[in-house]
């Protein structure tokens, strides 16, 4: 893999890649705590397949600059996936990955500017209106216990406490019987300073803001919340200790058709690094499906 940087959305995104420049664009998008590694096994799969695989820093999340507007929300992180196919030349036949936060984004770009998304792979948060519900039960509410303690102005101390710990220990909940040292390492690196645990918490502030006050992102926030009609593949780990598979609801009720759910057996919420070659034969099945 290779790393470079790209400006789109007046940031400067740092990212890895593989395969043929000319190749169809695949954006891999990461989410918290957590970095463009992860796709570390993915995009050497999707290059041997042909695709110019790209898997960005998200914005705030070192080497990729933090955004001098401030803006962490989820229609900014859909219009930053547009903006990054269209500065690394993608065309209609480019595909969108998303975990987590990436998930989040992928909802959003692929309804906005669907034009720009042939086929679109999530995982590890479903579309809203599919977990709206299950979301509130007991034991998803004890799960996301820190979506809630970040909204508090003690969260930036608190992850940066004993080195950092709170990401260990988040890998070792989310993906139990997972060693994630390395990965929570870089995650680390990527969040090694105030200002970047304050950006990476900064996303999770945006979720009870309301609508954005700009109306281009606020479109874009509404899409989001729009069924896209690009078939989509999503992935699920059996055992995530993040978000309950048991919650999810009916994840292709909500989704375009054409679309498939997989649960990853034997995986938590970082099914991608636990599972790698079972959920890479999944994308590349999904992918290359006519």
């Amino acid at each position: 893999m290779q790393q470079s940087t790209v400006t789109a959305n007046g940031i400067e995104f740092a990212y890895l890649s593989d395969g043929p420049s000319d190749g169809p664009l695949a954006l891999c998008l990461h989410g918290f705590p957590d970095t463009a590694h992860t796709w570390r096994y993915l995009l050497p799969r999707l290059g041997e397949a042909g695709y110019h695989a790209v898997a960005p820093f998200l914005r705030g999340y070192a080497p990729t600059a933090i955004p001098a507007d401030g803006r962490f929300d989820t229609g900014t992180l859909g219009l930053d996936a547009c903006a990054l196919h269209e500065a690394l030349g993608g065309d209609g036949d480019a595909v969108i990955i998303g975990h987590d936060w990436g998930a989040f984004a992928t909802y959003v770009a692929a309804a906005i500017e669907p034009d720009r998304w042939r086929r679109v792979v999530t995982g590890a948060v479903p579309p809203f209106a599919s977990m709206a519900a299950g979301f509130f039960t007991f034991d998803q509410l004890r799960r996301s216990w820190y979506v809630f303690f970040f909204q508090t102005p003690f969260a930036e101390h608190a992850v940066s406490l004993d080195g950092y710990e709170f990401i260990d220990r988040l890998w070792s909940d989310w993906s139990p019987g997972y060693d994630g040292a390395w990965d929570a390492a870089r995650v680390k690196e990527a969040l090694g300073t105030p200002e970047r645990v304050a950006a990476a918490i900064g996303y999770y502030r945006t979720m009870f803001a309301g609508p954005s006050d700009d109306a281009t992102t606020a479109a874009a926030q509404e899409a989001g919340n729009t069924v896209a009609p690009q078939p989509t593949l999503y992935l699920h780990g059996a055992d995530d200790g993040c978000m309950g598979i048991d919650i999810i609801g009916p994840v292709t009720d909500h989704l375009a058709p054409g679309s498939e759910m997989v649960s990853v057996e034997q995986a938590g919420h970082f099914f991608h690094v636990e599972q790698p070659d079972v959920v890479n034969g999944h994308i590349l099945r999904f992918l290359t499906a006519p």
